[in-house]
Formats: C-alpha cells, structure tokens, sequence
C-alpha cells in the first residue's frame, strides 16, 4: 500500500484514470460488436453510418492514450475490409 502523500495521490489518480480507459474500451468494444452484426447481416448502408462511429471512439482513446496509434489504424483497416465484403 502506498505510503508517501505523493504515492497515495499518484494512486487515486490512477484509479480514475483506469475507469475512464475501461470506459472508453467498453465503448469500442461495444460498437465493434454492433459493427460486425451488421456488417454479418449484409447492412452494408448502416454499417458505414457506424463505422464513422466505431472511428470516432478508436480516435479518441489514442488522443486520451488508452490504446496506441498503430493498433487503431489495424482496428480500423481491419473493420473497413469487412464493409467493402459486405
């Protein structure tokens, strides 16, 4: 357990950090999983309205530095294939 007044105020920010990068990974994940449904289904209209979404949420957590930069390029290539499949 943190012992210094600096430990313990390094720790509470890293508490809240952690639930704003679980909160921001929940939201891809989620719209991730709304995405491929669709894109499954042959949606392939409401598919491209969602992805500007799915690329919203990838952008802001490498702005916020909760994933990198290389892994939301990959996300999203890999995502754009599936709506040119569909």
């Amino acid at each position: 357990m943190a012992i210094t007044q600096n430990a313990k105020k390094a720790h509470r920010a890293s508490l809240r950090r952690r639930t704003f990068n679980l909160r921001r990974k929940d939201n891809i994940s989620k719209n991730i999983k709304s995405f491929k449904k669709l894109a499954a289904e042959g949606k392939a209209k409401e598919a491209e309205t969602l992805i500007r979404a799915v690329q919203k949420a990838l952008d802001k957590a490498v702005k916020e530095k909760t994933i990198k930069k290389n892994t939301a390029s990959r996300r999203k290539s890999r995502l754009s294939k599936l709506i040119k499949k569909a």
